[in-house]
C-alpha cells in the first residue's frame, strides 16, 4: 500500500506514514467522493448520494419530495461541496 499524502510504499496495516506522520484512513467501508459526486449530479433528486453514504433518512426524504424537485436543487449544491472538499475530510465525515 501506498501513503495517501506522500506515495511511500507502507505496510497495508499501517494507521501512520513513518515518514510523513500523515494518518491513512481503512479502506474497509471507505466511501468514494467522486463517486458520491456523480450520484448526486445524475441521480440526486431522487437521494441516490445519500443512501450510498449511508443517510438512509435524508435517502428517504429526497425520494419523498423529489417531485418538488428542491432536492434536486439541493443534491446539485451536495454535488459541488463534494467536489470543493478534501478526500481526507470526506473520509473522516462520512468513512
Amino acid at each position: 500500500m501506498y501513503c495517501r499524502a506522500c506515495a511511500q510504499l507502507i505496510d497495508a496495516r499501517a494507521e501512520i506514514c513513518p515518514r510523513c506522520g500523515v494518518r491513512q484512513f481503512a479502506r474497509a467501508g471507505h466511501k468514494s467522493r467522486m463517486t458520491a459526486a456523480l450520484l448526486a449530479f445524475f441521480l440526486g433528486g431522487l437521494g441516490a448520494h445519500k443512501f450510498y453514504l449511508g443517510r438512509v433518512g435524508w435517502g428517504i426524504a429526497y425520494l419523498l419530495f423529489c417531485w418538488t424537485l428542491i432536492p434536486g436543487i439541493v443534491a446539485f449544491v451536495e454535488f459541488i461541496v463534494y467536489l470543493c472538499t478534501s478526500d481526507e475530510a470526506f473520509a473522516a465525515k462520512y468513512g
